[in-house]
């Protein structure tokens, strides 16, 4: 099978599991970690160009599991997070995977958080490097072992 072709089957696979969840994912703690996981893939290179920003907010926006909470209020706490990584990426990653580490009191929420990273960076068709290095980066924060995420 191709990268490609493996890239969007986990990304689909890691959606459907995600949707199957759905009811058990609508804490604050995993709402946060949630934003800042796909703020933190946005800008995993170290910089966001407007398109990106726009493809990710569109994805936050249709996605199914994320549709639990109010679409600005989710839209206001991806702004943040990304605001403070495009200031200053390597202090505003140590903000973010503090966010990102609420979400490990509950394993079921902190492998949703960690999929969704999988999500949005897979969403291109394109994982690349980076983008599963701030994923595998997040697994740390949450105490999972980055192995079962294929990271």
């Amino acid at each position: 099978m191709a990268l490609w072709d493996r890239i969007k089957d986990s990304a689909s696979q890691m959606q459907t599991q995600l949707v199957a969840k759905k009811n058990d994912l609508k804490s604050g703690a995993f709402r946060d970690a949630s934003m800042a996981m796909c703020a933190l893939v946005a800008a995993a290179d170290g910089k966001i160009d407007p398109s990106e920003r726009q493809r990710v907010a569109q994805l936050i926006f249709s996605n199914e599991v994320l549709q639990n909470f109010p679409a600005d209020d989710l839209q206001r706490r991806f702004d943040d997070n990304l605001n403070k990584l495009t200031a200053d990426f390597d202090f505003g990653k140590v903000g973010v995977l503090q966010e990102i580490a609420k979400a490990k009191k509950k394993p079921a929420e902190a492998r949703a958080v960690i999929q969704i990273g999988i999500v949005i960076g897979g969403a291109d068709g394109d994982f690349d490097a980076t983008e599963r290095a701030v994923v595998r980066d997040a697994c740390f924060a949450l105490e999972l072992p980055p192995h079962e995420f294929d990271l």
